[in-house]
Order: C-alpha cells, then structure tokens, then sequence
C-alpha cells in the first residue's frame, strides 16, 4: 500500500448505542487493507475510548482517519465544554462523568490513560468553552 487511506465519521453524541460504530468500521476496514492485527488492536481501543468520550462530555464530534505504510493518525474533535485540566484528565480513574452515565457503566476515567497507552502519540488542544481536538498516532 502506497497512498494514504482517509476515513470520515460524524459521532453522534446524543446516543450511546451508536458509540463505537467508527471504530468497528475502521477496525473492519483495517484488516480488509491488511493492517497487521496488533495495530488495528491499538487503534481500535484508543478510537474507541475517545468515541466514547466525545459521547459523554462534548455532545459527540468528528473522527478522522489517515492509514498510510508506517502509520495511523486519528484525528478527534469535538465543539464540547474543552478540559480544565488535562494533566488531570489523564490521571487514570479521574472522570467529571455523571451518576447516570456511570450507571451505564460508562465514565470510569480510564479513557484518556488507555488512548495514550495504545498510541505511539497523542496530543490534546483544548479550550474551555470552545472544544477539544486530540491527534493519535499508532506506528508500526
């Protein structure tokens, strides 16, 4: 593979049931372009976790993805509340998640320490009050 391979997704932030769907259909996508299974792993979770995280705090967003021969970004915005404090946020098992969403089983504060465990980067650009962008890469 040669050129590089973009996906675009709108993630719906007013429904937990569709959470997750661009990362499954990258995961699918992935593999059907031959991406060696432990990378596809690593970002499908990361993807995932930042899905999920769109859902809860920000009202939903966009998900971008490049794959190219050595690399994958995932590109995350959203126009959500932007974080405070991200050396907080990635502190694992931190969460402003509220009762209810806990009660989905959702918000266990483990979203931003497992993004940037299963990447080889991840930047966050935030301003409160306007939005968050977290850029991801995965190399291989």
């Amino acid at each position: 593979m040669s050129d590089t391979v973009k996906f675009h997704f709108d993630v719906d932030g007013s429904d937990f049931s569709s959470a997750g769907e661009a990362s499954v259909t990258v995961k699918k996508k992935l593999r059907q372009l031959g991406y060696p299974p432990e990378v596809i792993r690593r970002v499908s979770i990361a993807m995932y976790e930042g899905e999920i995280n769109m859902v809860i705090h920000a009202n939903g967003g966009t998900a971008d993805v490049e794959a190219s021969d050595d690399e994958i970004v995932i590109i995350l915005s959203d126009k959500g509340p932007g974080i405070p404090n991200v050396e907080l946020a990635m502190q694992a098992g931190y969460s402003t998640a509220k009762d209810h969403i806990r009660n989905l089983g959702f918000g266990a504060g483990m979203g931003f320490p497992n993004m940037k465990k299963y990447t080889d980067e991840m930047r966050i650009d935030t301003v409160v009050g306007q939005g968050t962008t977290i850029t991801m890469k995965v190399r291989f």
